[in-house]
This record gives structure tokens, sequence and C-alpha cells, in this order.
């Protein structure tokens, strides 16, 4: 029977020093240690790529790749298992797993306990090696003066952890106030909007009950004077058909009769709906709350185009500017974009147009062409409402005839980028122009097109007018 140093020495061969369990399908790297396949194909892979791959056991370099199967050990191995050998791992805590020796040494390049046997091989020759017990108390040393700067540290960090549980408490609260009003807000919102359409709905309802019993009226009247005529008829018909005796008695009184009829027509009664139903005031100031500032463009303008300092007014002139070609500048038509763009959220300004007889206001992709002719329309990237000879169109394709009954002298034009809608509106009575819907992409711009001067009657500028802030400001990016 082997003595136990050599079935030490036997399970040593046949253990892996990286899972310390007996070899799996043992492989051999360029050093002639051995490993289990599984064990050194993860380890290789951990090292990641560009990192250098050493032995595990004796660190010495070699290639991903290069180590081969050792079917003879794997034969050893089996052997061994069939002998009831057990690794020697955890049989007894303070012996060298490998030579079974007391552990009473200590490698300070290696940082581990070794044996004596451990310290003469190749492995830790080398190396520094001290008593266990001389490393302990080194180590519990320098343990215990980590401890102090360690304590520090965590008293800062618990110091820390107070304040930012105080500015998220502080953070939270902030929050909530803030839900609260701006739920109230639009709580207040809601109830004021639902109020005004229960009073425009009352108020249509008023109007179609007058109409209705005026319109009735008429009927009723017509019917009874229908209902005369036809007795009458009857009368006469009768009449016609007596004795010369009879036809000829009271004849001049029926005659009478029948000349003097004559029909009462219906009171003329107007179907057409009142102008009451239209954007109320309220609905105004919660546009105002999507108030946007914003400015004209320069390197957008087209030559002719004369700009406020504040870039706020813009008219035309009667020369044309020496100005830079650039590809983003207008060439053919009297044309100029804002200088904010919008990917997203909501946005309203206002544009006083004044007196103007010819004007066009409106958005458009930041990608439209500045170069030549183009058609304002959806299709080529323009949302736009117009003034000319006298009409009032939304460029839709084709174009939709808008009904003003009043002059705007202001126009407001919300953008609503998520719904994917862009609405104007007449200030000037607070009614409802046109909304165009669809689905926009990339960045958005504001379009004005101030007209040609037609001899003098259109001179006057396009105004950029400032939107009263309102509690919320701008919701979107």
């Amino acid at each position: 029977m082997a003595s136990p140093a050599t079935a030490g020495d036997i399970k040593d061969d046949a253990i892996c020093s990286i899972c310390l369990g007996y070899l799996t399908e043992p492989v051999t790297i360029a050093c002639g240690h051995n490993f289990c396949r599984a064990c050194l194909t993860q380890y290789c892979a951990e090292k990641g790529a560009g990192t250098p791959l050493t032995c595990p056991q004796c660190r010495a370099q070699f290639q991903k790749g290069e180590f081969k199967p050792n079917t003879q050990l794997n034969s050893i191995v089996q052997k061994i298992k069939q002998l009831g050998l057990k690794p020697g791992k955890g049989q007894k805590e303070d012996l060298c797993e490998r030579h079974e020796e007391r552990l009473k040494l200590f490698c300070e390049e290696d940082g581990e306990t070794i044996c004596w046997v451990c310290e003469k091989s190749r492995d830790h020759k080398s190396h520094t090696v001290v008593p266990v017990e001389e490393a302990a108390q080194e180590y519990k040393e320098k343990l215990q003066g980590a401890l102090g700067p360690l304590r520090k540290e965590l008293e800062e960090a618990l110091v820390l952890t107070s304040k930012e549980k105080e500015k998220t408490t502080e953070w939270q609260r902030k929050v909530k106030n803030k839900r609260e009003t701006i739920a109230g807000e639009f709580n207040k919102l809601h109830t004021l909007l639902r109020e005004e359409e229960q009073l425009l709905l009352q108020s249509l309802e008023e109007e179609e009950r007058e109409t209705l019993q005026r319109l009735r009226e008429n009927v009723t009247k017509l019917s009874q004077q229908s209902s005369s005529l036809q007795q009458l008829i009857i009368e006469i018909e009768e009449k016609c058909q007596q004795p010369v005796v009879e036809l000829l008695k009271d004849v001049k009184s029926t005659l009478s009769r029948s000349e003097n009829v004559k029909l009462q027509e219906p009171e003329a009664v107007s179907t057409d709906l009142k102008n009451v139903y239209k954007i109320s005031l309220d609905m105004r100031e919660a546009l105002q709350r999507f108030g946007v500032d914003v400015t004209l463009d320069p390197d957008s303008a087209h030559p002719k185009l004369v700009l406020s300092e504040d870039r706020k007014r813009v008219r035309l002139g009667e020369k044309r500017q020496d100005l830079p070609d650039n590809p983003e500048r207008f060439d053919t038509y009297p044309e100029i974009l804002g200088a904010e763009g919008f990917a997203g959220g909501r946005r309203y300004w206002e544009v006083e147009v004044g007196d103007k007889t010819e004007w066009v206001l409106g958005v458009c992709r930041e990608s439209v062409s500045r170069k030549g002719q183009v058609r304002l329309s959806p299709r080529n990237g323009h949302w736009v409402v117009w003034l000319r000879d006298g009409g009032y169109e939304a460029r839709t394709s084709p174009s939709t005839p808008l009904p003003v009954s009043v002059r705007p002298s202001r126009v407001g034009i919300f953008l609503d980028y998520e719904a994917g809608e862009v609405s104007f509106y007449n200030v000037t009575n607070r009614s409802h122009l046109f909304t165009f819907t669809g689905t926009f992409s990339g960045k958005l711009r504001p379009y004005f097109y101030p007209g040609l001067n037609a001899g003098g009657t259109n001179a006057a500028p396009l105004i950029i007018c400032p939107v009263p802030a309102q509690a919320g400001g701008n919701l979107g990016p």
C-alpha cells in the first residue's frame, strides 16, 4: 500500500489548481501543468483580448489554444477515483493541500500560507517568506491602522447620506407642491372650459328652440290658410253645380270672398347660426401658457426684407440689399423664418397683421427649399394660413377658404408637435380660424411672409407680439 506522502503526491497530480477538484478532461499547457479543460477555457476567456495568458500555477506565459489533452493523466485520475481517494482540500485545515505539511510560513509575494516544502519549491524559492505568526501580527497592525481612515470615510459617508436624504425629502416636497399646483391650475382650467362649454351649448339650445318655435308657427299659419282655401274651393265647385236659382243666390258674396283672398307669407326666419360659438378669453389664456419668445432669423431673410433691430418686425423694402446668398436664405419670394426651431412640445405665439392686405403665417419644416418657387402646402412642409385678394385661406391641397366674420388684426399660432396639430386663432375676436392635422418629423420653424407692398397699401410690417407669461410656461422640450 502506498504511504500517505505518496498518496498525497498522487492526489496533487490529479487535482486542478483552479477548481481544487479532481481533473476533468485534463489538458496540459507549455509549462507542463495540468488543468480541467473547462476551467482553463473559462480562465482564458476571463482574461480578455490583448491580456497575456499566464499559468494559474507558475505564472509562465502560454498561448491560447496551445494546450493539449492529457489522456494518460485522465486515466490515472479515473483510477484514483475508483480507489476512493478524495481531494485533500478541507481535510485538515492547517495542512498544505499539496504536501500535507503544516502551513507555518507566509509568502509575501503571493500573499498565501505555505509549508516548508512549498518554500523549497521553485514556485516560492526566490520569494520573501516569514513565519505565519510574524506575518499575522504585522498585518493585524496594518489592518488596525486602516480602520481609522475607514471609520472617518464611513462617518463622512453617513453625513453625506443624511444630507442627501434631507435633499430627497425636500425635493419630494417641492415636487408634491408643484404637482398640487399644476393639478389645481388645470382643474381650474377644466372647470372654466366645462362652464364655457355648458354656456355655449345652452346658448345653442336656446337658439335652436327659438328658431324651431318660429318655424313651427309659420307652418301652423300656412296650414290654416291652406285649410281656408280648400274650403272656399269646395264651396265654389259646389256652387257651380247648383241649379240656376240656387247658383245666383249669394253669388256676389262668394265671388267677393274669393277675390279678397290673399296669401300671407310666413315671417322670415334665418337659419344661419349666430356667430357666438367661438374661442373664449379663457382659452386664449390657456394658450398663453405655451407662449414662446419668437424672433426672426436674418440668415433666412430674402434680400428685400427689412428687419427691426430687435428682430420682432419685418417689412418689404424698396431695394434688394447686398447680402450673401447663403444656403439658408430665400431668394425668390420675400419669406423669412423664426430663429427658434421646435422638435416637440407645445408652442404659442401671436403676430400683429394690422390692416395689411396680404400676408402668410404659420410653420414649416426647417428643411424646406429656400431657393426657387415652392408651393406652400403640407406636402412640401408648410402649414400656413394666408390673406390674399381679400380672402383668407388655409393652404391645404386644395386650399380651404376660411369664413371670417371679423377681420383679424392679430393672429395666434399654436403648435402641438406630438398631436400633429397647428392651430390658428383670430385674437381680435378670440375665434378659431383653422387647424392642420398630420404627423411631424424633424424641426419646425415659424414662417412669415409680409406680402408685396401693393403701391404702399400693404407696406406695414408684420410684428411678433409678446405673449404674457402664464403659470406653467412652455410645456414640452
